[in-house]
């Protein structure tokens, strides 16, 4: 019972919007992690396939250049990753992300943290 209770109050806080700001070839780019909705009743041995604080049914929002993009988290292995099938988005932990585009042939878009901006965490 306590093991759900802590499950429950996890997805509480996951639900929080966590915001960064990234200059991405020039361009402020911001990003809003979106908490899917998993229901955790049910689920004695915890929620399968959690990744880094993700759970499945995660999501993104990329606001960059006018364009809000909305990415669903993949079920690739290693760091969450995220992508529509156009667009992908990758943070591998300590390095700058991977923000790629589909068109014939795939763009990559440099990004670097915006030092100005106040990045939230939990």
């Amino acid at each position: 019972m306590l093991h759900l209770l802590v499950a429950a109050l996890l997805l509480i806080l996951w639900a929080l919007p966590v915001s960064a700001d990234w200059l991405c070839d020039g361009d402020r780019l911001q990003l809003e992690r979106v908490a899917g909705a998993v229901d955790v009743r049910g689920l004695a041995g915890g929620i399968p396939n959690s990744s880094d604080g993700t759970l499945p049914g995660d999501g993104i929002l990329l606001s960059w250049r006018g364009t809000t993009l909305q990415l669903p988290r993949t079920n690739n292995a290693g760091p969450p990753s995220y992508t529509d099938g156009r667009w992908w988005w990758r943070e591998p932990l300590g390095e700058r992300p991977e923000f790629l585009e589909r068109r014939g042939d795939v763009i990559e878009h440099a990004c670097e943290p915006l030092v100005d901006a106040p990045v939230q965490t939990h």
